[in-house]
């Protein structure tokens, strides 16, 4: 049996069992078609015997002493180093993953569980005055209770971990549900290193499934109280609607349409290596990727050069090779469906300076210029190995072009002024915006989150204390209130 069919279940309650859903989600290497594993989809009933299973965890988990909390994620750490290899090769197999990639998700996944050994101890509470001298408010941080999470494809370990662990580093429980394109990296991982990491039963549940077996369960069950969602804005928009209509509390992390701005004041050598790796790193699949790149005309032709020079360069194929640079899309669909976004954008007008082609699901770079200011691919974001360059005349252009989108997650701008690129920065309609460096960028204790379309609230650090406790009250009266009647 292989490693990915020993993780081919669903994971309630500590037991790993088979779903007993309608259908398999059959899981696929994106690069060369080889089935992976098979995997019974979870129905409702399952749905509601994880969230079942977290409510009766959570009360000792949330008053098992934080100290003794962080063990676990300390005995983590020390299993994904042990496994370093093996969950490279999982990366690479499911979500087509290149070396780079890999390593730089794990990295993450580190970095993420180092942040939670602290966090557990963060929940901080207050003494408040009161006007009646008698009286003292106590404010407690306590955990929400049990946390679902619901993680996508592009990287799928860390974006399972970056919930999971702290939701439970501060006392929640936790039910997670992959994505269907990779249930083992963003499930079945996660659930066997905090496994063998001492979790109790019940304190992590994962649940493989699908909006067509369950329908809207996961977010409508009664016991959850936050749900943590990392994907599309469609998709995101319907479960704040159905969130919201169950009073229940919602983090968003949603797509962007990134820019990447270079003045003309820029290095443009070193503008060209950061745009670059800011739009193909993991073959364009990151919420942050530079969708579009601005560049003042006094500079276009020789950063335009430079650019195509580079992407030419850049090694498309098996993402198994240390020399890969772009490997596969996460399936053919995708890959089709970028296919048919360069040709419209052709036929609409724009100049391809670089024209790739795709066989099966591997897509070769495009660089398209000369587009129309009404171009639909401008608007949008782009989850492939596709570049806009845009060319604009002053600062004040590069801000407009920048904020001319509905979404607003990352950006970066290129100058030899430092000041003057905060400058421009604060004026961009981002969460999150990088001067003199790449779009792709998430640090465990920076507040991460988009404006408008790009999500709603932030994780990391301090952020993550407000998005898994709530906040409980307590007055005592050392003396006597007087009522009225």
């Amino acid at each position: 049996m292989s490693y990915f069919e020993e993780l081919a279940f669903q994971y309630i309650d500590g037991e790993w069992r088979s779903g007993t859903g309608s259908w398999d989600i059959v899981d696929f290497n994106p690069y060369n078609g080889e089935k992976l594993a098979s995997i019974t989809v979870a129905g409702v009933a399952e749905i509601d015997q994880a969230y079942r299973a977290a409510e009766r965890a959570q009360p000792a988990w949330g008053a098992t002493n934080p100290y003794s909390r962080r063990l676990v994620f300390e005995r983590a750490l020390r299993i994904i180093d042990d496994r370093e290899a093996t969950l490279t090769a999982a990366i690479t197999a499911e979500c087509g993953g290149t070396a780079l990639k890999a390593a730089f998700e794990l990295h993450l996944v580190r970095e993420f569980l180092r942040e939670a050994i602290h966090l557990a101890l963060r929940a901080e509470g207050r003494i408040l005055p009161s006007p009646d001298d008698t009286k003292e408010n106590r404010l407690y941080r306590v955990p929400v209770g049990v946390v679902g999470v619901i993680s996508p494809f592009n990287f799928p370990f860390l974006l399972s971990v970056k919930s999971v662990a702290p939701a439970l580093a501060l006392g929640n429980t936790v039910v997670l549900k992959p994505h269907q394109n990779t249930p083992i990296c963003g499930g079945g991982l996660v659930a066997k290193v905090f496994e063998e990491a001492g979790l109790p039963a019940g304190v992590l549940n994962v649940v493989v499934t699908d909006i067509a077996e369950i329908g809207d369960a996961l977010i409508e069950h009664p016991v959850p109280k936050v749900i943590s969602f990392t994907g599309s804005d469609k998709v995101g928009r319907h479960v704040a609607t159905v969130a919201a209509g169950h009073f229940k509390r919602t983090i968003l992390e949603l797509g962007g349409n990134s820019a990447l701005i270079v003045l003309e004041d820029a290095d443009l050598d070193y503008a060209v290596d950061a745009a670059v790796f800011s739009r193909f790193i993991h073959q364009g699949q990151v919420c942050m990727a530079a969708n579009r790149v601005l560049v003042d005309r006094s500079v276009e032709q020789e950063f335009t050069e430079k650019f195509v020079a580079k992407v030419r360069s850049l090694k498309v194929g098996d993402p198994g090779d240390p020399a890969t640079h772009i490997g596969p899309l996460i399936h053919a669909g995708q890959a089709e469906a970028i296919g048919a976004l360069v040709e419209q954008a052709v036929a609409d007008g724009a100049t391809a300076l670089v024209r790739g082609g795709a066989e099966g699901t591997l897509v070769s770079p495009s660089v398209l210029t000369g587009l129309k200011a009404d171009a639909a691919i401008l608007g949008q974001e782009i989850f492939g190995p596709v570049a806009l360059i845009i060319p604009f005349d002053g600062e004040e252009e590069a801000i407009r072009l920048a904020n001319a989108t509905p979404y607003g997650l990352s950006g970066a701008v290129h100058t030899g002024d430092i000041e003057r690129g905060v400058r421009v920065a604060k004026r961009i309609d981002s969460g999150m915006i990088h001067v003199n460096d790449g779009t792709v960028h998430d640090e465990p204790i920076v507040p991460f989150g988009g404006e408008k379309a790009s999500g709603v609230g932030r994780l990391n650090g301090d952020a993550m204390v407000d998005a898994f406790t709530t906040t409980k009250w307590i007055s005592i009266q050392h003396g006597r209130t007087r009522f009225p009647f």
